[in-house]
């Protein structure tokens, strides 16, 4: 299988996966796909099972990279027969019966009650990188598609409307980009953030996307066959590129925020 071919069987039961986090984990040892004579990673049933351990034992058990590493290596070694589907059938069952305990204890007081599980972070780790930001040619959404699949209400919709985070395109139809924004928007409003107070991105992003054009348009005006498609790649690389030192600058000075 391809990377975006696992990318596609993961995303249902991990929504937040990414190509980037998967080479991630492939850098910190803990998958193992074989390389093609091109360069390409092909991934096997074992490379995918093995991958899902490693996303299920983060998700549901909150365990750190190095000890899961250890685990795997364990079950490599033969020093545990532990297999990999036994281990997230075993998380899972796990998990059912402390919920069932805690929902049991619920009219016995709050002294027994198990302590809430840590919030788990919207964000994964790793870099953005310029296939991630490959356009999807051809996607046509309606309103109602918009609505469906960010799981928002009308109001919030013409919230974002109206504060220019998302534009429609001819004939009202919307590109897939505006479910990504409008999930984006949703998660932040939970801390508070209305779509007015998020216009400072949408003025940010467009300076930045003026200074990739300008770089990009001598380019797609060259003379050349694949003048377009040079510029195009142009365009995703250094979006990556300008969306990572974004990333890093906002760490910094969040840093300096808290005083760190």
């Amino acid at each position: 299988m391809s990377i975006g071919s696992v990318l596609d069987l993961l995303r249902p039961d991990f929504p937040d996966i990414t190509i980037s986090k998967i080479r991630f984990l492939e850098s910190e040892g803990l998958i193992r796909p074989e390389r093609t004579p091109s360069g390409y990673r092909r991934f096997s049933v074992a490379d995918y099972e093995r991958l899902r351990f490693v996303l299920t034992a983060q998700r549901d058990q909150y365990l750190p990279l190095k000890v899961i590493k250890e685990q795997l290596e364990a079950i490599d070694s033969g020093a545990a027969t532990l297999g990999v589907r036994e281990a997230r059938a075993r998380a899972h069952h796990r998990g059912a019966a402390e919920s069932g305990q805690r929902s049991g204890s619920a009219g016995a007081g709050t002294e027994d009650a198990a302590p809430a599980a840590p919030r788990r972070l919207g964000v994964v780790p790793g870099e953005i990188t310029p296939e991630e930001l490959r356009v999807e040619v051809g996607v046509r959404l309606t309103r109602a598609d918009v609505l469906a699949k960010a799981e928002i209400d009308d109001r919030f919709l013409d919230d974002l409307l109206r504060a220019g985070l998302i534009v429609p395109g001819a004939g009202g139809f919307f590109e897939s980009d505006a479910v990504t924004l409008a999930r984006a928007a949703k998660s932040m409003a939970e801390f508070g953030l209305e779509a007015r107070h998020l216009r400072a991105f949408k003025l940010a992003a467009d300076r930045e996307a003026a200074l990739v054009a300008q770089i990009a348009a001598p380019i797609a005006k060259s003379r050349d066959a694949d003048a377009r498609a040079r510029a195009e790649e142009t365009v995703r690389e250094l979006a990556a590129l300008s969306l990572n030192l974004h990333a890093a600058l906002v760490k910094a000075a969040v840093r300096t925020a808290l005083g760190g």
